[in-house]
């Protein structure tokens, strides 16, 4: 199933998300729901809290980027209850953007090498390092259930430029191919 995503300046995309008890009812549906969504929507990145689940979850699908193998190509995981335990390298900048703030992109500094630790949807345990692209985008995701969305990373003055769009999408005026939860209600 679809499920709608929630639009920048609803209060859940600032919160931390809670942890994932191995007993969630429906865990499973909801991972694939939030894999079809995200394919949906055309993302390669989608968090639980980005479907109005304070979870912390997100799914990774990195099919649909136009990235060589070696930057992770078919890279697809789900992370529950993940854990950035190291980031390491000189950050470096890459456009992003984020289903839940749409048509806006911007360039953010990452680290582009991260150890994480989590549970798949098999809640087999994982401890690994990953590089470039699965990296950035799992830095991103794990932001959304920290509570932190990328635009916070900018410069005062473009989000001075960027305000009213933001506001739009708060107020829910925003134009997706996907059905949206405004963000304040």
């Amino acid at each position: 199933m679809i499920l709608p995503v929630v639009a920048f300046g609803h209060p859940i995309l600032k919160s931390k998300a809670q942890e994932v008890d191995a007993n969630y009812p429906e865990l499973q549906t909801l991972i694939d729901n939030m894999f079809a969504t995200m394919s949906h929507a055309e993302g390669v990145g989608l968090a639980a809290p980005q479907v109005n689940k304070s979870l912390r979850l997100f799914v990774v699908d990195l099919s649909l980027l136009d990235i060589k193998e070696e930057e992770g190509k078919n890279y697809k995981q789900t992370f529950i209850n993940p854990v950035i335990v190291e980031r390491v390298g000189d950050p470096v900048a890459y456009n992003e953007g984020c289903l839940s703030i749409p048509d806006i992109h911007e360039d953010v500094m990452r680290q582009p090498r991260i150890r994480i630790q989590y549970f798949d949807r098999e809640w087999k345990q994982h401890d690994e390092w990953l590089d470039k692209v699965p990296a950035r985008v799992c830095q991103h995701e794990y932001d959304h259930i920290e509570g932190i969305l990328f635009v916070e990373y900018l410069s005062n003055l473009k989000k001075m430029v960027l305000r009213r769009k933001l506001n739009d999408m708060t107020r829910g005026i925003v134009k997706t191919h996907y059905k949206m939860i405004a963000g304040k209600r």
